[in-house]
């Protein structure tokens, strides 16, 4: 049998040709960037010709590299398949998920049943706490979270697209003095997450209110919370359309009609790698799946 070289260096090759960055691919693979990189020269050694262009931080395929690559990827792809079904049989998957509060209350939970009949041997560990994203690789295998954009070295989907909401209770509507110009949030309290906390300038800048102040501004990390506190009166929500419409909540109503954009998406996103684990990649593709049918 012809000597191959070891699969070791191949993975280190196909992860810095991945991710264009030895650190990135160091950190993919637990190992130490130097380490990394004699696995990658070990490579070049055995082929006999250099694979990368060396760019400072940055390391770009050449043609050969290039061809390499086109090569070996989807032969990685079946190995990795290959392991994974003469190793799962019928054990547990086990993913470790992090994801907001609200997130979780209004879209992924009301789902979860479908989930589990789909996939009986998906298991979540769910985590509702912040910084999901940094925390990916430490403690989370994937995350939805809200942001304005993702680091291009993760890989990320974008799950939506929303306008903000002036959130507040009906009764500021329906009272003597009520509230219908956005001038008067002068006489109130901007409650603002502390994921989103542009869209409060994001819609008074739409609303062409951009010099209003509120009586105070209060920030949240708890989606749930700032809901119930608009709802008893404590002040104005500035938060996603479909938080208002998923709330459902008698209690509230969306004051002026005002559209914003909302600079902020839900996100699903995960290192590369472990897009290739089998609980990240069958999470995803029924999440994708999901959202797309609903």
């Amino acid at each position: 049998m012809r000597r191959l070289p070891p699969l070791g260096a191949i993975e280190a090759f196909v992860q810095v040709a991945r991710l264009g960055s030895v650190k990135a691919a160091a950190e993919e693979l637990s190992l130490s960037a130097p380490a990394l990189s004699r696995r990658v020269q070990a490579l070049e050694r055995f082929i006999g010709k250099p694979l990368f262009e060396r760019r400072h931080q940055a390391m770009v395929l050449n043609g050969d590299g290039d061809r390499l690559l086109h090569l070996l990827a989807p032969v990685m792809d079946q190995l990795s398949d290959a392991v994974e079904a003469m190793t799962s049989g019928s054990e547990l998957l086990r993913l470790r998920l992090g994801v907001l509060p609200l997130y979780a209350s209004q879209r992924l939970f009301p789902h979860l049943g479908e989930l589990r009949r789909a996939h009986p041997e998906l298991h979540l560990d769910v985590d509702t706490g912040p910084h999901n994203v940094a925390r990916l690789g430490d403690g989370l295998d994937a995350a939805i979270t809200l942001a304005r954009d993702v680091d291009p070295q993760l890989h990320a989907e974008r799950l939506d697209r929303n306008a903000v909401y002036a959130i507040g209770a009906r009764e500021l509507v329906e009272g003597p003095d009520p509230i219908t110009r956005p001038e008067q949030l002068s006489q109130l309290t901007a409650l603002v997450h502390r994921e989103m906390n542009e869209a409060f300038d994001a819609w008074r800048a739409a609303a062409g209110v951009p010099q209003v102040e509120p009586v105070a501004v209060d920030y949240f990390d708890s989606g749930p919370l700032m809901l119930e506190a608009a709802a008893q009166g404590l002040g104005v929500a500035f938060m996603h359309e479909s938080h208002f419409l998923d709330a459902a909540d008698s209690r509230l109503v969306r004051l002026f009609d005002v559209h914003v954009e909302s600079p902020y998406s839900y996100w699903f996103v995960c290192r590369p790698r472990a897009l290739q684990t089998k609980p990240v990649r069958v999470f995803r593709d029924w999440l994708i799946d999901t959202l797309q049918a609903a």
